[in-house]
């Protein structure tokens, strides 16, 4: 009887076990027939909850990279740059342990203080900081060094990677760079890297002032696109599809200035600002038949160490100018016919619509002509020529001048126009010789290139040309005639006058007088009005110069002015003509060698990596003077880029690297010493104006990098 029950308990079980097995087989079977269904459904329509397994696929393994455009450069007239791109550099350091190569090298900073050592030598930031910086807790991966490690040149980047630090990397940024530093920097301007892409963070430069904002949406360019498909490993696929959408470089930009009057001016400027201890000084030169800017600039710059101005002082800064515009007034009495030189008047006061006009020298220099009165700067004399011609006749010349409209030179933005109320016979009398009545410079220059070009006025212009980036001209500039406010034959007069301001007896324009030239000029000297009236100081001034050159065949014109100088251990004439007097020799010269030679124009070669000796002889075979710097045996620099025009017996400067010794420098010029001490990378200081008379640093002594070079100049050579 048990036996029976135990069997039957058996066989009970076996029927359980017999019945879940085939319930399991059933649902594993289901389960795998749905999974099958399900990855078929997913294969033919490659969709999963409503996404495009394709379309991921895609996103995931095609990698789109934006090509981007180089912003155009911009050049002087001769094709020397101006401005260009680079990159910047922000230094960081990888502090994440885990962080290793392929082949297990370390990619993080595993000597900190040998670290820290390294990099205090290049960038400004103490050792003890690096190593606080590389040690700080919390920082799990990287960590960046502020303003001491970030804008580092490509050059220092270049030094710190070569030394090889693990964990030591950079990121690069756009940049903008200017080669000739302060060189017209109000004019060329600045672009600075902004995100235009706030998805991918992708920055690009932005023109903010001068020709960079003026002329940003043809130098920026359009980027380009490349589309790669990837495996999962990030290799590019064999033959995958690629589409590349090709970027368009920026059009370049070619100024009217010219690179060697530019330097000549800009280093004397320097000189003079600081001496000066001036508010602020402007210059700029024009060839008076075309109005074409050959050089121009102001200080402070826009790249001033200390108290850059964002501001274009030439057309945004508007001033009472003095006696330069007795060059207006006199031309307008002449061309009217209401001016006689050799009338008399009685200097000193004059008593007018119940105010005083008094001049310079209160006590004034008795009865005089006036002929005199433009010799001595007299504004009793010229308030008298205001009233002999009438305000309404005098208001009439200076519109016709253009001294109440804006220039628009092209290039130059937010121009303010000069003023003037010209009320009451008083103001309108002060007006002609400059004061109660506000202009900029390029409105002097406009008025000025008629004084200087029989009459004829021409607009002032910066830019040459306008080229794509195939080297195309897709805009060119001509010169543009922009009125005739006096005839030609008043127009000789007047700068017949002028000269006599430099060369007469009586003349205030003796410092001015340069060497085989003829010059024509006028002084100014501007009281500078304030809340409380105007001022008495010697710093209360605005001192200005006009020169016209050659006087016998007028071409250039050079306008010079020094605000509120604090320093004036010598007269602000004297100072004035360092700037003037060695830039326009420099100008009339190389025109007279030109025209003497003709064809004494030759380009210079391409020098680079030949041994000094072959590039001598070559040199001397196109009559150019070779020097040799360095104890290189092979020329790894020019001072003269190869291509460029050059006149005959001009220095090409040829740096061979290594040790550098002085050469004999007597009787250069300037600009060839100024280039010799760029490639030497040492400092300069210069005294008087010429050539080359004394060097602190003789002739082939060795020079090391702290040296600085001090040299005279004398006009007599």
């Amino acid at each position: 009887m048990n036996k029976m029950t135990q069997r039957t308990k058996n066989n009970g079980n076996n029927g359980n076990r017999e019945t879940f097995g085939k319930w399991l087989f059933i649902i594993v079977v289901a389960m795998f027939t749905l999974f099958i269904v399900r990855f078929a459904y997913i294969a033919i329509t490659k969709d999963v909850q409503h996404v495009n397994l394709r379309s991921q696929a895609e996103q995931i393994y095609t990698q789109r990279r934006t090509i981007l455009a180089k912003r155009g450069n911009i050049y002087d007239q001769h094709g020397s740059v101006l401005a260009t791109d680079t990159s910047r550099y922000t230094l960081y350091a990888v502090l994440d342990k885990s962080q290793r190569s392929a082949d297990g090298k370390p990619l993080y900073v595993k000597n900190k203080k040998r670290t820290a050592k390294i990099l205090a030598k290049y960038i400004k930031m103490p050792e003890s900081e690096i190593l606080k910086t590389l040690s700080k807790k919390g920082q799990s991966y990287q960590v960046e060094f502020g303003s001491a490690g970030a804008n580092l040149s490509v050059a220092k980047m270049q030094q710190i990677k070569a030394e090889n630090l693990p964990g030591i990397g950079f990121i690069a940024t756009p940049a903008r760079s200017y080669p000739e530093g302060e060189f017209a920097s109000q004019i060329i301007g600045m672009a600075t890297p902004q995100i235009t892409n706030k998805q991918t963070g992708q920055m690009t430069l932005v023109g903010q002032v001068g020709l960079e904002s003026y002329f940003n949406k043809k130098l920026t360019g359009k980027n380009g696109l490349r589309q790669d498909k990837k495996d999962v490993y990030g290799y590019s696929l064999a033959n995958s599809n690629r589409v590349v959408k090709k970027a368009v470089n920026g059009d370049n930009i070619y100024t009217t200035l010219d690179a060697k009057v530019q330097h000549i001016m800009e280093n004397k400027m320097t000189r003079v600002f600081k001496e000066s201890k001036a508010e602020s000084m402007t210059a700029v030169v024009m060839d008076a038949k075309t109005g074409k800017i050959i050089a121009a600039s102001q200080r402070p710059t826009l790249r001033s160490k200390k108290d850059p101005v964002w501001r274009n002082m030439l057309v945004q800064d508007v001033y009472e100018p003095g006696s330069t515009m007795k060059t207006f007034a006199l031309s307008a009495a002449i061309d009217s016919g209401h001016f006689d030189p050799n009338a008399t008047f009685n200097s000193g006061t004059w008593q007018i619509g119940g105010g005083k006009v008094t001049d310079w020298q209160t006590s004034g220099w008795g009865v005089i002509s006036y002929k005199d009165a433009f010799d001595l700067s007299s504004n009793v004399g010229f308030a008298h020529v205001e009233q002999n011609m009438g305000a309404k006749t005098w208001k009439k010349y200076l519109t016709r001048f253009g001294m109440f409209n804006k220039v628009n030179v092209e290039g130059m933005n937010n121009e303010v126009s000069g003023y003037s109320a010209f009320k009451g016979i008083l103001q309108q009398a002060n007006t002609a010789f400059g004061q109660g009545i506000t202009v900029n410079v390029m409105q002097m220059m406009q008025g000025f290139s008629a004084i200087a070009n029989n009459g004829k006025m021409m607009k002032p212009y910066i830019i040459d040309k306008v080229t794509d980036n195939q080297g195309k001209t897709i805009q060119k500039v001509t010169p543009k005639k922009v009125g005739q406010p006096i005839k030609a034959s008043t127009s000789k007069k007047v700068v017949k006058m002028m000269e006599g301001v430099i060369y007469d007896q009586k003349g205030l324009g003796h410092d001015y007088q340069i060497d085989g030239y003829k010059i024509a000029g006028k002084t100014a000297t501007a009281q500078i009005g304030g809340a409380g009236g105007y001022g008495n100081s010697d710093s209360s001034y605005l001192y200005s110069f006009v020169g016209i050159a050659p006087a016998n065949n007028p071409r250039y014109v050079m306008y010079v002015t020094l605000r509120k100088p604090h320093n004036l251990s010598k007269p602000a004439t004297k100072m004035i003509a360092e700037v003037f007097n060695p830039t326009m020799k420099f100008i009339l010269s190389r025109q007279k060698s030109t025209k003497q030679k003709n064809s004494g124009i030759v380009k210079v070669p391409d020098m680079i990596n030949q041994s000094s000796q072959a590039a001598s002889d070559r040199l001397n075979k196109k009559h150019l003077i070779p020097v040799i710097i360095g104890s290189g045996q092979r020329v790894k620099r020019q001072s003269v880029a190869s291509g460029q025009p050059s006149l005959i017996n001009q220095r090409i400067i040829l740096d061979t690297g290594g040790e550098y010794k002085m050469p004999d420098i007597s009787n250069w010029s300037s600009d060839d010493v100024q280039k010799l001490t760029q490639m030497m990378g040492i400092k300069l200081k210069e005294k008087g104006s010429g050539y080359v008379t004394k060097q602190s640093i003789k002739a082939n002594d060795s020079v090391k990098k702290s040296s600085t070079l001090t040299v005279e100049y004398s006009s007599r050579h």
